[in-house]
């Protein structure tokens, strides 16, 4: 073997691949040590100054408090939001150091822009169209604040809201007088006091539902989504809420002055609607259950069209429950100031409508009536066949507007085949997979795909708790999620005192909210280019995921941003999540109507792209904008 020696040629090459090799280790320990730097940033918890200030005071709710005012920006890490209420405090005249968007006058304190009485006037009364959603034009729109009334205070917190509120956050005595036998709401000193009484239930709710549940279980978990129909104050809904059944409460914006907005500010789930002449916002098998008490709906009149509405939204083997005219109308028809021969066509003309639809009387007990829905329509069509000129035509093509129509049941191979899929029962139900996602009926959507969003809404309401301490703390009562596609936030909130009002854009990619009522949870269809159907100050916390990057190009996210500010209540919180360039302008426009906000990183760390802009909105009345003018 040949000796080696100094700078030969081999030993020359040796050299050189030990330099490479220990250059190349040098390199990437630098870049594992910079990585772990980032990741280690990225995954510490979120800083503490983002929890409520402690040096801020509980303010009375009789007296009036200063309040600290701070400036918000993306870069600023040494800020806090506030998510603790605070009832009564002055607006610092520091905050307004961009041009704000003024307060509206003081007597748009309710407004609610798509339910205007001046414009509903303009329609026609037959089938009640003037009282449906008739949203203002572009140049109608206001470019102002709604304010709150000067003594506005933070309503009770659930569940002392469902018995009490305020009366200077909705200062109308009305129904204290008109519904004063009745005992739906009574006048205490500066507090309003539901006792739960009702028309049709002069004992209380509980005892009404009690005699309900004595006819058909409410208690077995087969029955949790309900809808009332013409609900008054909603203590029907309320009283349901202890046997874990959720109720979509709804009536118009009537007479019966701000009937859902005390519902609302009760807690309880409630929306302004009418059944006129356009579908409710709800999708077709959605509720397990239907309730009209004296609700004053015509069911007997149109060819039974609100029947047929009805038999559309509830789901296969659904209940329908009656009380009131003309239900037992032998004892009461004195007291309705009707003819017995009237009361019983009304009935007759009711039994056979409900024969066409091919539902079953289930019983007729004292003041109550019930019907059962079919589980599929096998035998409907077998009987269509038969007798034709009894039972309507089945629906051929969607429409918004109503129709004497049935819209028909998805196709079954035999008569015990609950149609479109059986659903657990509750509590089950909220994460089981939904049939119309076993069934494949929605494009795209896999049972895998539904336990993945499971699991991410569960990481995100963890990050959300902990900056926002007060989602944790029974702060939150009435919240909406302005783009719910599964439901997920909702059904990762299931263990907190809150309901979820899931709303879906009805021209969505993929049409999710029968999802989300198969699951347990309630919602609505809403263009967000148009006023939701709710009174102002009715929501303590609003979600909103892409919504923005979805409406961008739509209409303008200025009014969008107006419209969340009118729904939400003062010292309410909001949650955004979206790319940062869409937040960046989302936060100008919050900063002028007095929200104080921040954009934060994502959970998973500052590499993901969407970020999350948290904002609060600032206390401030009518009273607080006069003294400003």
């Amino acid at each position: 073997m040949a000796k080696e020696y100094p700078g030969s040629p081999k030993i020359h090459t040796l050299e050189i691949k030990r330099n490479r090799v220990t250059y190349i280790v040098f390199i990437s320990g630098v870049c594992i040590l910079f990585y772990v730097l980032g990741a280690w940033q990225g995954a510490a918890p979120v800083p503490s100054v983002l929890n409520p200030i402690s040096n801020w005071e509980k303010a009375d709710c009789d007296h009036h408090a200063e309040m600290a005012s701070t400036s918000w920006s993306e870069g600023n890490v040494d800020v806090a939001l506030d998510f603790e209420a605070h009832h009564q405090l002055s607006l610092d005249e520091t905050t307004i150091a961009i041009e704000k968007f003024p307060s509206c006058a003081a007597e748009l304190s309710e407004y609610t822009p798509c339910e205007d009485f001046s414009r509903g006037k303009e329609f026609p009364r037959e089938k009640l169209a003037y009282r449906e959603r008739h949203c203002p034009s572009k140049h109608e729109l206001l470019q102002c604040l709604i304010p709150a009334p000067p003594k506005y205070k933070t309503p009770f917190r659930w569940p002392q809201s469902r018995d009490y509120a305020w009366y200077d956050n909705i200062p109308h005595k009305e129904l204290s007088i008109e519904k004063a036998v009745q005992n739906w709401i009574q006048v205490k000193g500066e507090r309003f006091m539901f006792p739960g009484g009702g028309t049709m239930f002069p004992l209380g709710a509980d005892a009404y539902i009690d005699d309900i549940n004595a006819l058909v279980s409410l208690t077995d978990g087969r029955i949790r989504t309900a809808i009332d129909t013409g609900c008054g104050v909603a203590s029907f809904g309320a009283y349901l809420l202890q046997r874990d059944i959720l109720t979509m409460s709804f009536a118009p914006r009537d007479t019966h002055e701000a009937q859902v907005q005390f519902a609302l500010e009760r807690g309880v789930p409630a929306m302004i609607g009418v059944m006129a002449t356009r579908k409710l916002p709800y999708p077709a098998r959605a509720f397990d259950m239907a309730h009209c008490s004296r609700c004053l709906i015509p069911w007997y009149d149109y060819d039974g069209l609100y029947l047929i509405e009805v038999d559309r939204v509830l789901r296969p083997g659904g209940y329908w429950i009656l009380s009131g005219p003309p239900i037992r109308w032998k004892k009461y028809y004195r007291g309705w100031e009707r003819t017995q021969e009237d009361l019983k066509k009304e009935q007759d003309t009711i039994e056979e409508i409900a024969r066409r639809l091919c539902w079953k009387k289930v019983i007729e007990k004292n003041d109550l009536s019930i019907w059962q829905k079919p589980i599929n329509h096998l035998d409907c069509i077998e009987s269509h066949r038969k007798t034709p000129q009894r039972t309507p035509n089945f629906c051929k093509d969607s429409s918004d507007e109503m129709e004497v129509c049935v819209t028909p049941l998805p196709r079954v191979g035999r008569r015990d085949e609950v149609a479109g899929g059986e659903v657990q029962r509750w509590p089950e139900r909220a994460f089981a997979v939904p049939p119309r996602i076993t069934e494949g009926t929605i494009p795209g959507l896999t049972s895998m795909k539904f336990e993945d969003d499971n699991r991410v809404w569960r990481e995100r309401v963890e990050h959300y708790k902990h900056i926002i301490p007060a989602l944790s703390q029974a702060r939150y009562r009435n919240v909406m999620d302005m783009n719910a596609h599964l439901g997920g936030f909702a059904a990762a909130l299931v263990k907190h005192p809150v309901w979820v009002m899931n709303t879906v854009p009805p021209d969505s990619d993929h049409d999710t909210l029968g999802v989300i009522y198969e699951r347990g949870f309630i919602g609505a269809y809403h263009d967000w280019c148009e006023a939701f159907s709710t009174y102002p100050r009715t929501y303590d916390l609003i979600h909103a995921t892409s919504l923005f990057t979805i409406y961008q190009n739509r209409c303008d996210i200025v009014y969008i941003l107006l419209e969340m500010d009118r729904i939400l209540r003062p010292e309410g919180a909001v949650i955004i999540r979206d790319t940062v360039d869409v937040l960046a302008k989302v936060q100008v426009v919050a900063d002028r109507m007095r929200w104080n906000s921040k954009i934060m990183d994502h959970e998973r760390g500052p590499f993901i792209p969407e970020k999350i802009l948290v904002a609060v909105k600032t206390y401030w009345t009518s009273a607080d904008a006069s003294t400003q003018e």
